[in-house]
């Protein structure tokens, strides 16, 4: 089996989102694309795939010590693994960027809260905005494409917008992403959260959070214009931010019913800020 092919089967199912930007990507970059997008999508899902903790971080132990170079056994039988490695030997990707987004995401199989928006933010970082970077790394081919703040900015204000758009599902588990600091301004509960409960007080969590994601999004606009063209597929899911975001703040919106805006338009906000760069930071 190719393992390029399995990568790109595996992103196209489970991250739409990032398999239609990729196919705005020159066709040479696409399969190094999808392998990194595979590779985040594996320790993304984690939590969902385990009952215990502790099999979660034996797995994420695995990549780290695949990344490493310490992993047992033929790593490489791992289709992911194996585009993986290749990948960051083309690109010259840094290992240790890699490394960080796995260790980041051990925090998603605890249920301990998040004390501060800065917490936050260094968990989207190290995740969402690291994923941007590398992207942008491997369509400059293997150069540091330069847009560390953009990366930086942007990748916060799309793990925001979608840690907000998963927020029903996450009370469901007993997990909250949204910052203590900011529960407590506005007298909000986590029991009410995991309870279902859209109290006056969640819901103005909620849109102070909505504000924060919108800070980083407008912090992205004038930084667009200075990105090279070459770089926007890797940029092009910080367009779904605001219409996530806007879908939020409908008048009928219930923070605990499940949903996104419909896959179609999602589709066209990403064709039209391919066509139009600018459009990312509408």
């Amino acid at each position: 089996m190719d393992s390029f092919a399995h990568c790109e089967r595996l992103v196209r199912a489970a991250d739409k989102d990032r398999f239609l930007a990729t196919l705005f990507a020159p066709r040479s970059h696409r399969r190094a694309l999808f392998a990194l997008y595979a590779f985040n999508v594996e320790v993304a899902r984690v939590r969902e795939q385990v009952r215990e903790p502790i099999a979660g971080q034996v797995r994420l132990q695995w990549w780290s010590d695949m990344l490493a170079g310490t992993g047992h056994g033929d790593v490489t039988a791992n289709p992911i693994a194996a585009a993986l490695l290749a990948t960051i030997e083309r690109y010259r990707l840094p290992v240790r960027v890699l490394a960080d987004l796995v260790e980041a995401r051990h925090f998603d199989l605890a249920d301990a809260p998040i004390s501060a928006i800065g917490d936050l933010e260094d968990y989207a970082d190290k995740t969402s905005s690291a994923l941007i970077a590398l992207a942008a790394q491997i369509l400059n081919g293997g150069a540091d494409p330069g847009i560390g703040k953009l990366a930086f900015e942007g990748g916060i204000a799309y793990a925001m917008a979608g840690l907000l758009t998963a927020f029903p599902l996450h009370a469901a588990r007993g997990q909250l992403y949204v910052p203590m600091s900011v529960m407590d301004r506005h007298q909000a509960r986590r029991e009410d959260v995991f309870a279902g409960k859209a109290t006056t007080q969640v819901r103005a969590a909620l849109a102070e959070m909505r504000l924060h994601a919108r800070r980083h999004l407008n912090a992205v606009k004038p930084l667009i214009a200075a990105a090279p063209p070459t770089l926007v597929p890797a940029l092009l899911p910080i367009a779904l931010v605001r219409p996530r975001l806007a879908r939020m703040e409908r008048r009928k919106y219930d923070p605990f019913k499940p949903g996104d805006v419909p896959q179609w338009r999602r589709q066209w906000v990403l064709w039209r800020a391919a066509r139009r760069p600018e459009r990312i930071a509408e």
